[in-house]
């Protein structure tokens, strides 16, 4: 069976070791962005977007169905956007628009990139709007929804600078932090390598069943994906 996965957000901090690792896993991977991402190979095919507003038009010709997965790692911040309504446009319009178009298409899994702390009822918009993502992306019906929410990212953030500092205190004290600690930070490609990972086991799960099993969502939380993804010594 030809393996296909979509993924917006290619270009953002886990995004870009997403698509990486996803090509290695499927044989078509299709990147709808506003720019190439830095890693492309033969597998790829890239669709350019200047403006998310207009991703239904994009979708007409990209070549999603059934047997297709889809990822977002699109987000952005506050300070990134401008104002709480353009955030907000991004975080949860442009990502429940591309679920929406992907539903739309017969696509039954889909992977979310979502953030620790995600709650509808907290006093930070960040978090609210997290959360209200997550619950609008439930009830489109895929068969298999899968949240990741992990902490403090590690990595490069360009325009991002409480989180640059955030990065550099925690190298201070990282020796003496254990993993096991829920808030412990975690590197973008890590997380990368979670989202790819639940992608294959959900698949090794399904390809021997006939009908799509009932709806199902499954959220890992920051400590399993670091128990996901730790690396033996």
């Amino acid at each position: 069976m030809q393996r296909k996965a979509i993924v917006i957000g290619a270009t953002g901090l886990v995004g870009q070791h997403l698509v990486k690792q996803l090509s290695e896993l499927y044989d078509t991977l299709i990147v709808i962005a506003r720019r190439p991402p830095r890693y492309i190979n033969a597998s790829m095919r890239f669709y350019q977007v200047n403006d998310f507003d207009n991703l239904a038009e994009i979708f007409a010709s990209v070549g999603a169905d059934s047997k297709t997965d889809a990822f977002s790692c699109l987000g952005t911040t506050k300070k990134q956007a401008g104002s709480d309504e353009a955030f907000r446009k991004v975080d949860h319009d442009y990502n429940v628009n591309f679920a929406t178009l992907c539903r739309a298409k017969g696509v039954e899994n889909f992977f979310l990139l979502s953030s620790m702390n995600a709650d509808i009822d907290s006093r930070f918009l960040y978090n609210r709007v997290k959360a209200e993502t997550e619950q609008s992306i439930m009830v489109l019906g895929f068969t298999q929804l899968v949240i990741f929410r992990p902490s403090l990212l590690l990595g490069k953030h360009k325009g991002r600078p409480l989180e640059s500092f955030g990065q550099k205190a925690f190298k201070l004290i990282s020796p003496i932090v254990p993993e096991s600690l829920s808030l412990h930070p975690i590197s973008a490609k890590r997380v990368a390598s979670a989202m790819a990972m639940s992608a294959h086991e959900v698949y090794q799960r399904n390809k021997y069943r006939s009908e799509p099993t009932a709806t199902d969502t499954e959220i890992i939380e920051n400590k399993q994906l670091l128990a996901m993804t730790k690396v033996k010594k």
